[in-house]
């Protein structure tokens, strides 16, 4: 067994390199929820893995650095874990900006919906829940249902051009 496990390390040990980094050099960095970077960046099914380039400030220990981020991502913790950055070649080809959204202080940011597309009204025992269809984005089909009394509060403009009193008639 530790034979094996010899020949793997040594096999590892190969293919591995260090990376170190100097002050003034430019990265990309790793858009994931581990870094708090992925919830910071609008989530599309092709997303970026790595964005940058962006300036190395400071080496902070034997692995980790500190980066200049812009604005935009001023809400995430600015040293990152050598694992995580990816050594910029200069090529304006390969700059991927953030998508610009409003962050809450949770890193959270809010989606707003595209349109109402369906009703429904959902029968418990002696209880009916009037629910609707939300599209929240067109281009995907992402949809879910919420509650129709929570959504005329959130999003009062989104009812104004839908009638289903008509299609409940046709349906009923």
């Amino acid at each position: 067994m530790k034979i094996s496990q010899d020949r793997q390390k040594s096999y590892a040990d190969k293919r591995r390199k260090p990376l170190e980094f100097e002050e003034g050099d430019h990265v990309f960095f790793r858009v994931t929820p581990t870094t708090c970077v992925g919830r910071a960046i609008k989530s599309r099914k092709l997303s970026p893995k790595f964005i940058g380039p962006y300036q190395i400030i400071a080496r902070v220990g034997p692995v980790a650095y500190q980066i200049a981020l812009p604005p935009l991502l001023s809400n995430i913790h600015d040293v990152f874990h050598v694992s995580q950055l990816r050594k910029y070649i200069a090529d304006p080809s390969h700059i991927i900006e953030p998508d610009t959204m409003e962050l809450h202080d949770n890193l959270s940011f809010e989606v707003p919906p595209a349109k109402i597309a369906d009703r429904k009204i959902k029968q418990l025992k002696n209880k009916k829940i009037p629910l609707v269809k939300v599209i929240w984005n067109q281009a995907t089909g992402d949809a879910t249902w919420e509650l129709e009394d929570k959504m005329k509060e959130q999003y009062p403009d989104l009812f104004s051009s839908v009638s289903f009193e008509d299609e409940t008639i046709l349906r009923g």
